[in-house]
Parts: structure tokens; C-alpha cells; sequence
């Protein structure tokens, strides 16, 4: 009998863990008293440790069921609050969710939002549509591929000549793991852009609850080399024939 009274309340415990899901997801469930993380956002390097706390409420849920459902790291309890501890963040698509249970079958739940990142692994930079010199006035794409960075939709890549910023490209994806993207970008050179150093620029714009400095990786330099065209080049040399003509017959 004794056996069977804690059969009955496994089961018991289990019903509620699985019930708390579906009741977070239910917009009617709104609480007067919900959990609050700290932070209230995780942005956390792939491979870091990670930690967050959860008050469960302030007064609603004293004695009533409480818990953390998380996939991964170990949790410890004191009191109503709750804390969240991953030695080492290896899953890319995360969470956890903070509940407790109210009105009998009820639950009361907030979500904490993880983001894992990855800095790309390299940054490049070619023409796509030549290699020698650049011809005045004809159009040469510029490609940037970035590798191996997550999360994508937080990816920004810029170009530059110079120090004047071209262009900027973002992505929109729900992938979670890291993946390689490219941008391009179109540009006409000029006899003034003889010389000039194109290079483009991979950043991950993660908000105000990632890290300070937000992880920026650069491409190497191209030197641009551009010459006239050949019809400009014989207009040129017919041109100046002519001035010396011109000036043998004065």
C-alpha cells in the first residue's frame, strides 16, 4: 500500500510538470504575480557557462508546487527562488521555463529566451566577375561570405572602401546553429578608385543583453587596380595624334 501511495504521487507530479506546458502557452492563463528571471534574456557563447535566477512570485505561490523546466545544466531551490546553472552551453535551441501552480489545475509561467552565439569563422572577400583590373564605369560585384556564424538573423555585413562604409546586408532566419552566408554589393569604379582598399565587415548584433563589445570579424584588404576602357583608351591616342598634327601644321 505504502508502495503504491508513492506510485499514485510520481504519477501525480508528473501529470502537473506535463499540464504547466501547455497552461504557459495559453494566452487565457494571464497571472497577476508570473515568475521573473534575472536576466530577463540569456546571450550566451557557444560553449560558455551560463547562469540565471528565478522568483517564482512574491507571495502567490508560498506553498503551493514550484519548479524549473529546463534541458539541460542542474537547478537548486531556496524558498521561492530558483537558480539555473549550466557549467557549459552546448545546445544551440535552449530555454527554460519557471512555473508554479495555482486555482487547482492552473499554472502560472514565464519563459526565459536563451540566444547561443558564434562568432563567424572567417570573413572573405573577392570580385565575382573578375580578377585582373577594373574597368572605368563597368559593374563589379563584390562578395562577402562569412562562415560558420550563429545566430544568423543577428548577422550584419558591411562593405568598405576605405573608411567609407558602401553598403550594409542583414538576414532573416530561424536557424539556430551556425551557417555560412554571403552578401554582395555592387560597385562602378572610377579613375579615382585606383588604389583604393575594399574590404567587408561580419557583426553580430546581439542587443542590449549581449556582450559589450559585440563580436566583430574583418576580411582582408583588396587593392583595386582600374584603367580606362579600350574604345577611352584609343579615343585618348587618336586625340592626342591629332594635337600634335594640330601643332606640326602651325
Amino acid at each position: 500500500m505504502f508502495f503504491l501511495r508513492i506510485l499514485l504521487g510520481i504519477c501525480i507530479l508528473y501529470h502537473f510538470h506535463d499540464l504547466h506546458v501547455s497552461s504557459c502557452v495559453n494566452p487565457e492563463d494571464i497571472c497577476e504575480d508570473p515568475p521573473v528571471f534575472s536576466p530577463s534574456h540569456l546571450v550566451v557563447r557557444h560553449g560558455d557557462p551560463t547562469s540565471a535566477t528565478c522568483t517564482v512570485c512574491k507571495e502567490q505561490c508560498h506553498n503551493k508546487l514550484i519548479g524549473l523546466e529546463k534541458s539541460l545544466g542542474s537547478e537548486s531551490t531556496k524558498g521561492t527562488t530558483i537558480t539555473w546553472k549550466v557549467e557549459k552551453l552546448t545546445e544551440w535551441d535552449t530555454s527554460a521555463l519557471c512555473f508554479y501552480n495555482y486555482n487547482n489545475s492552473k499554472q502560472c509561467c514565464t519563459e526565459l529566451p536563451v540566444t547561443v552565439y558564434h562568432p563567424p569563422v572567417r570573413v572573405s572577400l573577392r570580385f565575382m566577375n573578375g580578377s585582373g583590373p577594373l574597368i572605368v564605369n563597368h559593374t563589379y560585384t563584390l562578395q562577402c561570405t562569412v562562415e560558420d556564424v550563429a545566430p544568423v538573423n543577428s548577422l550584419i555585413v558591411s562593405f568598405y572602401k576605405g573608411d567609407t562604409q558602401l553598403a550594409q546586408s542583414k538576414f532573416h532566419s530561424e536557424d539556430k546553429k551556425p551557417m555560412t552566408k554571403a552578401a554582395t554589393h555592387d560597385i562602378n569604379p572610377s579613375r579615382e578608385d585606383n588604389g583604393a582598399q575594399y574590404w567587408c565587415e561580419a557583426r553580430l548584433e546581439l542587443g542590449p543583453e549581449g556582450p559589450e563589445h559585440p563580436p566583430v570579424v574583418e576580411s582582408e584588404n583588396i587593392t583595386s587596380t582600374v584603367q580606362l576602357g579600350k574604345n577611352r583608351n584609343q579615343h585618348g591616342i587618336l586625340k592626342t595624334v591629332f594635337m600634335e598634327v594640330f601643332q606640326l601644321t602651325l
